[in-house]
């Protein structure tokens, strides 16, 4: 069976890009002086650009199941050389989200397949904190703290790969972020932590120390809710 069908589609979008901007292929063909690196998960309904309003060439990308910043993963390390490297990038975004389903299978019993090796952090670090986790009211509110916590820890593996030592300690203006996207509302929400330099990252506390001390998502309409009540009430620290 061809796919025909999806070729068509190719057409259809590319004929309306240009009606609607007569210069967007060739801006594309030669744009690629991206400021920010996007580490995300694979699925296909959290895209980078999408989700930023950015175009093509803007950000670059790449993804993997549930996020994961594996040390052994040649790809990913390549893919951060290169960015900060060559790309001379300033910003490195881990980004997951809520109802991840790569996230959802670490927290299973099965643990049968060659998928299982990959979560087997994300997993791990639920084994230690079990009955954290059975605590909260139902399987949602389980999955998606892990989604958190996740994002949390591979920030920090990111921070701790010697490609961002170098960087940092080389005096390159790299800042690692936390973030999250929510499928129900299509708002990405900074959790933390921002980290610039190798004594912030050396500063943290541990993942194990930060299940037990959840940090509030927060969405550029919450804080700007935030900025706008105390602008009102400077005397509020709210």
């Amino acid at each position: 069976m061809n796919l025909d069908h999806l070729l068509d589609r190719n057409v259809e979008w590319a004929q309306s890009k240009t009606r609607d901007d007569p210069t967007f292929f060739v801006r594309m063909a030669e744009q690629q002086s991206p400021k920010y690196l996007w580490i995300g998960c694979s699925d296909s309904r959290v895209t980078a650009n999408d989700v930023l309003g950015l175009d093509p060439g803007e950000i670059f990308v790449h993804r993997n199941v549930a996020n994961v910043a594996h040390t052994s993963d040649m790809n990913l390390l390549a893919v951060l050389e290169y960015a900060i490297d060559v790309l001379r990038v300033q910003h490195v975004i881990v980004c997951g989200h809520y109802g991840c389903g790569g996230i959802e299978r670490a927290l299973g019993d099965d643990r049968s397949a060659l998928v299982d090796y990959w979560l087997q952090p994300i997993f791990m670090l639920y084994r230690r904190h079990r009955a954290m986790f059975d605590a909260l009211p139902d399987r949602r509110a389980q999955v998606d703290r892990m989604c958190e916590l996740n994002i949390e820890m591979q920030v920090r593996r990111v921070a701790a790969m010697p490609v961002v030592e170098n960087a940092w300690s080389n005096g390159v203006p790299l800042h690692l972020h936390g973030w999250i996207y929510g499928m129900h509302d299509g708002l990405l929400r900074d959790l933390g932590p921002t980290l610039s330099s190798l004594a912030e990252r050396d500063a943290l506390v541990g993942i194990d120390q930060r299940v037990l001390e959840p940090v509030e998502p927060k969405s550029t309409l919450r804080r700007h809710a935030i900025e706008a009540f105390s602008a009102l009430d400077p005397d509020n620290k709210a």
